[in-house]
């Protein structure tokens, strides 16, 4: 088979002074065969454009006009397919009025193929792995709509509380947790459950600015970041029998319960899970910190200071390392789990948020919201590498890989 390995270039005056310290060394790129691509897909909110990064020659690709305000992209696990939510407006003066819609990837030739209409202010997308349906949080309508992606279009909608502003499916697929943030609570849903009306399970309150949501590899609890306040809710989910009889819908042996709100620091706007699930870490965008949290016994170990305004999180594959961008500065900081403590940081370009690694894990891929770029630092020496450029305040980050016949 073919191999090829990415050009070794030094793309901007930016990067120069970082290769000179660092050099260019082409042994830390992998090699990769001939028909392999991976793709980043940047959402630009203030473009309305998506910036197609292409990972294996570190080079923009192109930029793609999708909708209005764009605010987050999921990749399909199954097709080669990414899909944007387009937010619209608050004030319904867009194009498509206050009316949200996704916008359709076709990520083989990087091409929008498509849209589904969703409702008002859609906000989060989460695609379930099978890559057959999707689940969008609609925050100015007070609900989710359940797309069928294969025919492209919404399938179903659930009511939940105010302002659904995150949506996360269990490993299992039998509990999504919606984060409502003016309502100050988490619905729980029942996706199997028919029909939609009746899904919702539980609604627990006393959450301000419910925000995101994480849920453990093996299904058993969620988190809550209350990003208007100072805590984390942690809910034992339900667990959903197998289907054994000719009840049209199966019932819970073990109902949903709160088993704790957990204090950490102030605004926690994002929440880190480690891959192996043993710890959770919430960003505490106006205590400067990140607070550790032991997921089996919901103790919170303690805080360390990070830098100005951390929003981003990414824990590395290994359990290692946390990667953590700091909005109000120009900097990553990097925090060794095993440690406990800061290790260090990078300077990238002016507000930092999204975060994402390349598919091998080479490239971490930094989201600048203010300079209007997409930095790529290589973790083999944590330098970096090369500032791409982007449209207006981008805000999230995707990746997709896959090789062509």
């Amino acid at each position: 088979m073919q191999l090829r390995s990415r050009p070794l270039v030094c793309l901007t005056a930016s990067a120069l002074l970082a290769l000179t310290l660092t050099g260019c060394r082409p042994h830390d790129f992998p090699q990769y065969p001939a028909n392999y691509r991976e793709f980043a897909y940047v959402t630009n909110g203030a473009s309305g454009t998506v910036s197609v990064v292409d990972v294996v020659n570190v080079r923009l690709d192109r930029e793609l006009a999708v909708g209005l305000n764009p605010v987050a992209v999921a990749a399909s696990p199954t097709r080669n397919e990414v899909y944007v939510v387009n937010a619209g407006t608050a004030n319904g003066q867009g194009p498509q009025g206050s009316q949200g819609w996704i916008s359709i990837v076709n990520t083989e030739n990087n091409s929008v193929a498509g849209s589904i209409a969703v409702h008002r202010q859609p906000l989060a997308i989460e695609v379930d792995p099978g890559g057959d349906l999707a689940y969008v949080a609609n925050s100015g309508s007070n609900s989710v709509s359940v797309l069928d992606l294969k025919a492209r279009r919404e399938i179903a909608l659930i009511g939940t509380g105010e302002e659904p502003a995150a949506v996360k499916l269990s490993p299992d697929g039998k509990s999504l947790v919606v984060a409502n943030r003016r309502g100050n609570s988490a619905s729980i849903i029942d996706p199997a459950a028919r029909p939609p009306a009746q899904s919702v399970r539980a609604v627990f309150a006393g959450c301000p600015g419910a925000g995101d949501i994480v849920i453990l590899p093996d299904s058993s609890k969620a988190f809550v970041a209350c990003s208007a306040g100072h805590q984390i809710l942690s809910i034992a989910l339900a667990h959903i029998s197998n289907q054994t009889s000719a009840k049209p819908d199966p019932l819970p042996t073990r109902p949903d319960r709160l088993e704790a709100l957990l204090d950490v620091g102030r605004s926690p706007v994002q929440l880190a899970l480690k891959p192996d699930g043993g710890e959770i870490f919430s960003l505490n965008a106006l205590s400067d910190s990140i607070s550790e949290i032991i997921t089996n016994t919901n103790d919170v170990t303690g805080a360390t200071l990070m830098g100005d305004g951390p929003v981003r999180g990414l824990v590395t594959p290994d359990n290692a390392l946390i990667y953590v961008s700091n909005q109000r500065s120009q900097e990553v900081t990097i925090y060794a789990i095993d440690d406990g403590r800061r290790r260090g940081a990078i300077r990238v370009g002016d507000g930092p948020t999204a975060l994402a690694l390349s598919t091998a894990g080479h490239l971490l891929l930094v989201a600048d919201s203010r300079s209007n770029d997409l930095a790529v630092v290589r973790t083999a020496s944590r330098s970096l590498f090369t500032l791409l450029p982007t449209g207006r305040s981008p805000n999230a980050i995707a990746i997709k890989a896959f090789t062509q016949p």
